[in-house]
């Protein structure tokens, strides 16, 4: 039996799972915070002094932080790319309504949250241009993304089991920043979203789990094949107006490593983490080439913690056409 239809039945044997994982990993819509919980109520007569504190406070986050806010913002708004591009994974059937597709669908109702919350407290704070915002938005989802998984579901999983930890650590730094700023709201606000990012790491990389218990070899290979090639991230297409496609990423991601929100270190600790969390030095019962992969990856952080000490970021800062108003106190 050929590769592609051994792991549509391992999807399908884990399709009959998919109500338990939903049931552990998600939270029912009635139960779960609103973006609305946490921005000035509109309702209230206090909406416009809620509104001005918010902005005084906004005055004192440093201009990097700002980038990095936009940054993540428009990462999470380019969300449809996600779905869709999950929508297409081998074993999701969105025509036919299956358990996987199910589980997509209200994946992508937590994370719509997200980019919701974050562009209306940008929108509130006065400390960027929405604007230029909205158009790189809008540049993102029109160019998409190539992350390398093609349709197969045993890379795509260990990318957002990745991807998921490294969106966790970077709400969760901008949190604890906004908090030392004085920014107590906003860190709340990052610090819920890192809560989500968290829960939705545990279920892709429980999938993970699933999958090595019935297809080690391949789930082995699978995961040698994404961290040979690294792990790109969502927004690495990210660009400003008029501008070629992918420019703003790099400058992006500097911004990130010069306040320390996610760094080098980060994907080496994430790449560590996996390793435990599947075990991977303990795996048995491999095939010849899937027990060289192993050894690869046990050998593979050590190797990037070196590479990563070597990083030297540039000290010149980009102005960012997003972030100009920021520039102005």
């Amino acid at each position: 039996m050929s590769a592609h239809n051994i792991r549509l039945e391992v999807m399908q044997l884990l399709e009959k799972k998919v109500d338990s994982f939903v049931e552990q990993f998600l939270i029912p819509v009635e139960k779960i915070w609103q973006p609305t919980d946490f921005l000035p109520n509109s309702e209230k007569e206090t909406f416009f002094d809620e509104v001005k504190e918010l902005r005084e406070i906004a005055k004192d986050l440093p201009y990097d932080f700002w980038v990095v806010m936009v940054g993540d913002t428009i990462t999470e708004e380019a969300l449809p790319t996600y779905e869709s591009w999950l929508m297409e994974v081998e074993g999701v059937d969105n025509e036919g309504n299956n358990g996987w597709s199910k589980w997509v669908r209200q994946w992508t109702g937590e994370e719509n949250r997200h980019g919701d919350l974050l562009n209306k407290y940008l929108y509130l704070s006065g400390r960027v241009n929405m604007r230029e915002v909205e158009m790189t938005t809008q540049h993102l989802i029109n160019d998409g993304f190539d992350i390398g998984t093609g349709k197969d579901p045993y890379k795509n999983f260990v990318y957002t089991s990745f991807q998921e930890l490294a969106t966790y650590i970077s709400h969760n730094r901008v949190s604890q920043i906004a908090k030392k700023f004085g920014d107590n709201k906003l860190s709340k606000m990052c610090k819920m979203i890192a809560g989500d990012e968290m829960r939705h790491h545990h279920a892709y990389s429980e999938f993970v789990t699933q999958i090595f218990k019935v297809d080690p070899s391949e789930m082995m290979l699978a995961f040698q094949y994404m961290m040979k090639q690294k792990i790109t991230m969502p927004a690495h297409f990210l660009r400003e107006s008029g501008e070629k496609i992918s420019t703003a990423f790099e400058e992006f991601s500097n911004s990130a490593q010069k306040i320390g929100v996610y760094t080098a270190s980060d994907y080496v600790d994430i790449l560590q983490k996996l390793n435990e969390k599947w075990e991977i030095g303990k795996m048995t019962n491999l095939t010849a080439e899937a027990e060289k992969a192993r050894d690869y990856l046990m050998k593979l952080p050590e190797r990037m913690a070196k590479i990563s000490e070597r990083l030297v970021l540039p000290d010149e800062t980009k102005t960012f056409k997003w972030v100009e108003p920021a520039l102005v106190r």
